[in-house]
């Protein structure tokens, strides 16, 4: 491991280039629209835009989106692939990841994130810090579940869906695709796609 490219230089790209550096990548550059405008990201060089990242994505070792927005991130990834870049998956080292869950290409688990035995977690998933993933879960691609939210044991999430900060999710449910769950829900019973729920227990918004 040593040069990763970073599409995305936000706060929340902060976290994922600090992740990275603590997992072993030697050589960290952002690239971002902002750009020239912009030129570092915290203590991270932003050294051009998204087109440019497409014309030599090749070059780098790795490279991951740091974009919070699940349907943005969704796209720039696809994007990437076709311009041949080798998707990477970021693990903060107080990450805990079972030996029999697996994780898709290009996501990024923060730190003390727990995930665990038999979960699979699709491609661009954002694991955020301190949430939890229990046993048999199934998240689908490009899902973010924020810092401290809780999702108990064969829970399923649908693709882009967002599980927000300290939200609780009981064992066994179904939430669909594109679903917001809004922070501090506690959610009880199935979610169809496209909601947006609140509340505890929680309901859907108006």
């Amino acid at each position: 491991m040593t040069r990763l490219a970073i599409l995305g230089a936000s706060g929340h790209g902060k976290v994922v280039a600090d992740a990275a550096q603590l997992s072993g990548w030697s050589s960290i550059e952002f690239y971002d629209d902002a750009w020239p405008q912009r030129t570092v990201n915290g203590v991270w060089p932003i050294v051009g835009d998204s087109q440019q990242l497409l014309a030599s994505a090749p070059q780098f070792d790795g490279v991951v989106v740091a974009i919070g927005n699940n349907a943005v991130r969704r796209e720039k990834l696809a994007q990437l692939k076709s311009a041949g870049a080798r998707l990477a998956t970021i693990i903060h080292p107080t990450a805990v990841v079972s030996q029999h869950a697996s994780i898709g290409a290009g996501s990024v688990l923060c730190a003390a994130a727990v995930v665990n035995p038999f979960c699979e977690v699709g491609e661009g998933a954002i694991l955020n810090t301190a949430c939890s993933v229990d046993h048999d879960c199934r998240l689908g691609c490009f899902v973010h579940v924020s810092p401290g939210a809780r999702l108990a044991g064969a829970v399923t999430v649908g693709d882009e869906s967002w599980i927000g900060i300290g939200a609780c999710v009981r064992q066994q449910i179904q939430i669909g695709a594109r679903v917001m769950v809004a922070a501090g829900a506690a959610v009880v019973s199935d979610i169809s796609d496209n909601m947006t729920v609140a509340g505890v227990p929680a309901r859907a918004r108006q």
